[in-house]
Protein backbone atom coordinates (compact mmCIF):
# COMPACT_ATOMS: atom_id res chain seq x y z
CA UNK A 1 0.00 0.00 0.00
CA UNK A 2 2.62 2.05 1.00
CA UNK A 3 4.52 2.05 -2.72
CA UNK A 4 1.78 2.67 -4.60
CA UNK A 5 1.03 6.15 -2.72
CA UNK A 6 5.31 7.16 -3.01
CA UNK A 7 4.97 6.62 -6.72
CA UNK A 8 1.73 8.28 -7.42
CA UNK A 9 3.31 11.01 -4.92
CA UNK A 10 6.47 10.77 -7.23
CA UNK A 11 4.44 10.56 -10.71
CA UNK A 12 2.64 14.02 -9.43
CA UNK A 13 5.44 15.82 -8.67
CA UNK A 14 7.42 14.28 -12.04
CA UNK A 15 4.14 16.45 -13.67
CA UNK A 16 4.62 19.73 -11.30
CA UNK A 17 8.40 19.70 -12.10
CA UNK A 18 7.86 19.48 -16.10
CA UNK A 19 5.07 21.89 -16.18
CA UNK A 20 6.96 24.47 -14.34
CA UNK A 21 10.29 23.78 -16.33
CA UNK A 22 7.75 24.19 -19.85
CA UNK A 23 6.38 27.55 -18.26
CA UNK A 24 10.09 29.10 -18.27
CA UNK A 25 10.66 30.15 -22.05
CA UNK A 26 7.41 31.72 -22.47
CA UNK A 27 8.00 34.37 -19.16
CA UNK A 28 11.58 35.04 -20.89
CA UNK A 29 9.61 35.40 -24.52
CA UNK A 30 7.22 38.03 -22.94
CA UNK A 31 9.44 39.88 -21.02
CA UNK A 32 11.56 40.25 -24.45
CA UNK A 33 8.50 41.80 -25.51
CA UNK A 34 7.87 43.93 -23.14
CA UNK A 35 10.97 45.63 -23.40
CA UNK A 36 11.19 45.57 -27.33
CA UNK A 37 10.36 49.54 -28.29
CA UNK A 38 7.69 49.01 -31.33
CA UNK A 39 6.56 52.32 -33.35
CA UNK A 40 3.41 53.68 -32.04
CA UNK A 41 0.38 53.51 -34.77
CA UNK A 42 -1.96 56.38 -34.85
CA UNK A 43 -5.59 54.68 -35.02
CA UNK A 44 -8.04 57.33 -36.74
CA UNK A 45 -10.84 58.29 -33.73
CA UNK A 46 -14.35 56.85 -35.00
CA UNK A 47 -17.59 58.98 -34.82
CA UNK A 48 -19.97 58.47 -32.43
CA UNK A 49 -23.06 56.72 -33.22
CA UNK A 50 -26.34 58.54 -33.25
CA UNK A 51 -28.75 56.66 -30.77
CA UNK A 52 -32.55 56.79 -32.43
CA UNK A 53 -35.29 58.10 -30.50
CA UNK A 54 -37.11 56.13 -28.03
CA UNK A 55 -40.81 55.31 -29.23
CA UNK A 56 -43.46 56.84 -27.79
CA UNK A 57 -45.96 53.80 -25.83
CA UNK A 58 -49.25 54.85 -24.89
CA UNK A 59 -50.68 54.30 -21.58
CA UNK A 60 -52.73 51.83 -20.66
CA UNK A 61 -54.99 51.47 -18.43
CA UNK A 62 -54.35 49.69 -15.31
CA UNK A 63 -56.29 46.14 -15.06
CA UNK A 64 -58.22 45.41 -12.10
CA UNK A 65 -58.63 42.39 -10.13
CA UNK A 66 -62.30 41.03 -8.75
CA UNK A 67 -62.63 40.73 -6.08
CA UNK A 68 -62.96 37.28 -3.84
CA UNK A 69 -64.64 36.34 -0.86
CA UNK A 70 -62.61 36.02 2.38
CA UNK A 71 -62.66 32.06 3.14
CA UNK A 72 -64.06 30.89 5.74
CA UNK A 73 -62.15 28.55 8.01
CA UNK A 74 -63.66 26.72 11.43
CA UNK A 75 -63.13 27.24 14.69
CA UNK A 76 -60.28 24.97 16.21
CA UNK A 77 -60.91 23.35 19.48
CA UNK A 78 -58.10 23.86 22.15
CA UNK A 79 -56.55 20.66 23.70
CA UNK A 80 -55.82 20.57 26.66
CA UNK A 81 -52.74 21.37 28.33
CA UNK A 82 -50.68 18.44 29.90
CA UNK A 83 -49.47 18.55 32.93
CA UNK A 84 -45.66 18.92 33.56
CA UNK A 85 -44.29 17.11 37.04
CA UNK A 86 -42.54 19.22 39.18
CA UNK A 87 -38.63 18.07 39.52
CA UNK A 88 -37.42 18.05 42.95
CA UNK A 89 -34.50 20.98 43.16
CA UNK A 90 -30.94 19.44 44.34
CA UNK A 91 -28.89 21.68 46.83
CA UNK A 92 -25.79 23.04 45.52
CA UNK A 93 -22.85 21.16 46.72
CA UNK A 94 -20.64 23.22 48.43
CA UNK A 95 -16.73 23.23 47.14
CA UNK A 96 -14.13 22.85 49.52
CA UNK A 97 -11.73 24.78 51.20
CA UNK A 98 -8.31 24.86 49.97
CA UNK A 99 -5.00 26.39 52.34
CA UNK A 100 -3.58 29.35 51.29
CA UNK A 101 -0.38 28.84 49.81
CA UNK A 102 2.35 31.32 49.94
CA UNK A 103 4.51 32.00 47.19
CA UNK A 104 7.71 30.16 47.40
CA UNK A 105 10.87 32.39 47.41
CA UNK A 106 13.30 31.52 44.20
CA UNK A 107 16.75 32.04 44.47
CA UNK A 108 18.33 35.34 43.19
CA UNK A 109 20.58 34.59 40.17
CA UNK A 110 23.36 37.54 38.61
CA UNK A 111 22.53 39.33 35.90
CA UNK A 112 24.60 38.33 32.78
CA UNK A 113 26.28 41.53 31.22
CA UNK A 114 26.07 41.48 27.41
CA UNK A 115 29.14 41.23 25.86
CA UNK A 116 29.71 43.51 22.13
CA UNK A 117 30.59 41.63 19.18
CA UNK A 118 34.40 41.28 18.46
CA UNK A 119 35.75 42.74 15.92
CA UNK A 120 38.36 41.07 13.95
CA UNK A 121 40.81 43.92 12.85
Amino acid sequence: MASSNLSTMNVSFLVLTLLLAMSRPTVSVARNLLESTLPKLEVPQLPKPELPPLPQFPNLPKPTLPEFPKAEFPKVTELPKPEVPKIPEFPKPELPKFPHLSKPELPHFPEITKTSPTTIP
